[in-house]
This record gives C-alpha cells, structure tokens and sequence, in this order.
C-alpha cells in the first residue's frame, strides 16, 4: 500500500472523529425532542400488572394531572429513581402510574416487593408497543398527563428531586390553576 491510499482511510476517520464530538458536546441527552408533548397519551388497551384480570386503557389515567414513569426490573436507574418516586407519592396527592417496559411480569411483581411500589397501578407493556408509540428511548422516563390526558412534560433518565421541584411542579401547579379556573 502506497502513501497516498492510507491518507483516505485517515482522513475520513479524522473527519467522523470530528463530527462526532462536536455533536457530543452540543446536545444534551436529557433534552430529547418528544413529538408527544401537547398531544393526547396514545390510545392502549394492555393488561395490569398487579391484576392481570383487569384490562387498562388510556381513559384509566385521565381525570387528575398524573405522572406516567416507564420502568423495568433490567433498569438500574430505575431502582435509584424509585425512592424519589415513593417520596412524591408520600407527600403529594399526585396519582403515578408505571408502565413496566419490555419486561417479564412475574420479575415485575417481585421487584415492586421488594423496592416498594409508588404506582397507582401498572401497565404491562410487554412487547414495548406502548413505549413505541410514546416514543420512548429507553428507562426511566416519566411523562407529566394533564387532566384531560393529554402529554404537557417528559423527563428522561431519573427523576430527581431537584427535577420534581423546578420541573414538575411548576407545570403541575400551572396544570391544577388552569383546571380550577374552568
């Protein structure tokens, strides 16, 4: 191999190289676009985790202003999350349903005995379906639903505290005015 052909392979690895960390500094991960926001929670009809007997649908989180968190047993984040989600279902009146993502319902049920359960109930979203359609990365991710069940916030990766307070409560309050102002 002459000299001149190993400069191409080099110079398009130096070129990618480039383009890739420049596009790693500028976007926060966390900042993901949603087309979701301000649009109605997709429409489902999926089973519940904790009675597999009972059929949920998206009328099921409509008529208070919700939290809607996507987690797994196979997510780490989702076991450090959890306190702060038992923390907000402890000190607010504020309903948060779980969507268990790609997951095998039996190791579902025993993760929630033992970390404790801050969900109202759980969709089981088996086959990711729902995931899909809320255009869903990964887990955790957590959506604030008005009342009317329409998507107005999502958060990707744990929720903080510190995110619950200058994030969420914000647009809950916002949310609560609005429906008392109707």
């Amino acid at each position: 191999m002459n000299r001149r052909s190993l400069l191409i392979p080099l110079g398009v690895f130096g070129v990618l190289v480039l383009v890739l960390a420049v596009g790693f500094t500028l976007k926060d991960p966390h900042l993901l676009p949603s087309q979701m926001i301000n649009k109605p929670f997709p429409a489902f009809t999926l089973k519940s985790l904790e009675n597999p007997n009972r059929t949920l649908t998206e009328a099921d989180i409509k008529g208070k202003v919700s939290l809607v968190n996507v987690w797994a047993t196979w997510c780490a984040n989702c076991v450090i999350e959890n306190p702060e989600l038992l923390r907000i279902r402890r000190e607010t009146d504020l309903p948060i349903y779980g969507i268990n993502y790609n997951d095998d319902p039996a190791e579902a049920i025993k993760w929630l005995a033992h970390y404790k359960s801050p969900y109202d109930f759980n969709i089981v979203d088996h086959d990711g379906r729902l995931g899909i359609d809320l255009g869903v990365y990964g887990a955790p991710e957590t959506f604030l639903v008005d009342a009317n069940g329409v998507i107005r916030l999502r958060h990707v990766g744990i929720v903080s505290r510190e995110d619950f307070e200058d994030k969420f409560l914000p647009a809950i309050r916002s949310l609560t005015q609005e429906g008392a102002g109707s």
